[in-house]
């Protein structure tokens, strides 16, 4: 599977765990999700163009966005363990390593 095709597999399953996280957790939790929903958006602006970007400038350009988002779940992940939600810390630490993952392949 390409890199563009990772990168999109895994904007669909931050979104969609996003979308879940919101249904399950309680709602003092927003604040926190809205990180989640922070990479979603950053992640989206960049999924049309990341097909084009040629081979030997996907690390230079997607790697920023990759470590700002693993950053912003991070912290997300970080704030929902502090106020005991384990399982959706859990959802976010496997959401963290998807991305971890793409960046070492770049």
């Amino acid at each position: 599977m390409s890199i563009s095709e990772r990168y999109r597999q895994l904007l669909e399953q931050i979104d969609r765990e996003s979308d879940h996280l919101y249904e399950i957790l309680p709602e003092n939790t927003a604040s926190t999700l809205r990180l989640v929903d922070i990479v979603t958006e950053e992640l989206q602006d960049w999924v049309d163009s990341v097909g084009e970007i040629p081979q030997l400038q996907l690390e230079t350009k997607l790697s920023p966005v990759l470590l700002k988002a693993h950053g912003d779940l991070d912290r997300a992940r970080v704030l929902l363990e502090k106020d005991e939600h384990q399982q959706a810390g859990e959802k976010i630490w496997a959401l963290e390593q998807g991305l971890y993952r793409l960046l070492n392949d770049l």
